[in-house]
């Protein structure tokens, strides 16, 4: 099989972004971004993902964490596309419901060439801990443009801020770990009647 990984640097002049990853990995994750909950919500995606991920950023978060949140869905989705290259031989579309206690979330995701984000999500409150959690649209975006893939994520039940945001980004990990995953039936084949995504 080829090595599926990669490792993207992005520097400007709010942040210093660089993600090292593995999609063919077991789920590790190192995680330096100066923002505890985004580093917990990382992990979810590396484990339930089976993603080897490596993120270390620094910015400008002393005016507040926009910057680097974005930045990171922006640098992460460039690895992934990186990695994915011609995308031959891999199932395309992934799906993912993940519970937790009375959190429901939906993922679906399309390697489909055309960035496109549908996020339904509401949170109870403004804030998880320090984390302002408008900037997880922020970060979905940033990923969606830069991986060029078609996200839906909805929120379908939920009253527990925290675990809204978990079931969120485990079915983020999980849909994406079936989209990536190698299709023995497809084994070169581009999943397209384009013959190219």
């Amino acid at each position: 099989m080829i090595s599926r990984t990669a490792d993207v640097g992005r520097n400007t002049l709010e942040t210093q972004v660089r993600v090292c990853l593995n999609l063919d990995g077991t789920g590790t994750g190192v995680f330096e971004t100066g923002v505890p909950f985004l580093d917990h919500m990382l992990d979810q995606v590396a484990r339930h993902g089976l993603i080897d991920l490596e993120i270390r950023a620094k910015g400008d978060l002393h005016i507040d964490a926009h910057h680097t949140v974005e930045d990171i869905g922006i640098t992460l989705g460039q690895a992934v596309e990186q990695a994915l290259s011609s995308k031959k031989g891999i199932r395309r579309y992934g799906h993912a419901y993940v519970p937790l206690d009375e959190a429901l979330s939906r993922v679906v995701i399309d390697f489909s060439g055309r960035p496109g984000l549908s996020y339904d999500v509401d949170f109870p409150r403004a804030r998880i801990g320090e984390f302002d959690v408008d900037l997880f649209l922020e970060f979905f975006r940033g990923f969606v443009n830069h991986a060029k893939v078609t996200l839906h994520i909805d929120n379908l039940k939920g009253q527990n801020a925290h675990h809204i945001a978990e079931t969120v980004f485990k079915a983020f990990g999980r849909a994406m770990r079936m989209a990536i995953e190698p299709d023995p039936r497809m084994q070169d084949v581009v999943p397209s009647t384009k013959g190219i995504i």
